[in-house]
């Protein structure tokens, strides 16, 4: 199971790969909670960058528990960038 994570994620890779040849992509696919494997994968990261979903209501969190954990725990600087 996991070879076949690993082909789905290089083909979902493959054309941000072509786009952006300069930047370099490390691929993982890992099993666990996500903002502990995350926060994990970030100790050797220059920059870590995390997205959020654009909320129209002034009330409640603007960032879910992902970006919340890597924010707090990852040791590289953190961006995050705002999506619909």
């Amino acid at each position: 199971m996991a070879a076949e994570v690993g082909r789905a994620l290089a083909d979902l890779l493959m054309p941000w790969r072509q786009k952006f040849p300069s930047v370099d992509v490390v691929e993982r696919a890992l099993v666990g909670a996500p903002g502990e494997q995350l926060t994990y994968c970030t100790t050797d990261a220059d920059l870590v960058v995390v997205g959020r979903r654009i909320r129209k209501s002034p009330l409640g969190a603007h960032i879910g528990p992902i970006t919340h954990a890597v924010i707090h725990h990852s040791p590289a600087p953190v961006a995050v960038v705002a999506h619909d």
